[in-house]
């Protein structure tokens, strides 16, 4: 598909919002035996639009939703609540000026690593809307741009099969995925992943 025939941002929402009212989609059914995983890609360069985008969806009314629930969760914001947790945030600085860039990002991936991230993701989700329900229950997980190089999506994406395959999966990628392989802003090799379905 040409760029004059791509559909725009506002129109990839429309199919969310579609898959949402589905519910096939919502069953997971019709996938084989394959995970309810889907990845919806975009140009990072359109990461605000995106933002706001989400934000409405995930703040419309629940009934034009019914009976799909949006369950959201910011990576960005797992890994500071991981080192808030901690008490780390505001000693972060100090130790980065001491250590260096380098240690730093060692550190954040071992506080953050993906295992720990999607138990995270697992506890603050049952907490706030109790065990996910397969057939109701969509997790949209954002802010994979902001959370690398602490984490991939790749790894993110293969911690979560166990914890969260009875119920759909969309993560949205600032890059590109061609049913195999992941590049984070159109160019960075961010692993490959072959159980998603690219849902545009």
């Amino acid at each position: 598909m040409n760029a004059t025939n791509s559909p725009t941002l506002a129109q990839s929402f429309e199919v969310i919002r579609s898959k949402l009212r589905d519910p096939e989609f919502l069953a997971c059914h019709g996938l084989g035996n394959e995970v309810p995983f889907h990845v919806f890609p975009y140009d990072a360069g359109s990461e605000l639009e995106v933002r706001a985008l989400l934000h409405d969806l995930l703040n419309e009314d629940p009934a034009s939703h019914a009976p799909a629930r949006m369950l959201h969760i910011d990576l960005w914001g797992l890994i500071c609540d991981l080192c808030e947790q901690r008490g780390l945030m505001e000693k972060l600085p100090a130790f980065e000026r001491k250590r260096g860039s380098d240690a730093l990002l060692a550190r954040l991936q071992t506080i953050a690593s993906p295992a720990r991230l999607v138990d995270h993701m697992h506890e603050r989700l049952t907490a706030e809307y109790g065990e996910p329900q397969p057939g109701r229950d969509v997790l949209l997980i954002s802010g994979v741009g902001r959370a690398y190089p602490i984490t991939r999506a790749h790894q993110i994406l293969e911690c979560a099969q166990p914890i969260f395959s009875h119920i759909p999966v969309v993560l949205f990628y600032p890059g590109v995925y061609d049913g195999q392989t992941l590049r984070l802003f159109g160019s960075i090799n961010d692993g490959n992943y072959y159980r998603a379905f690219n849902i545009l």
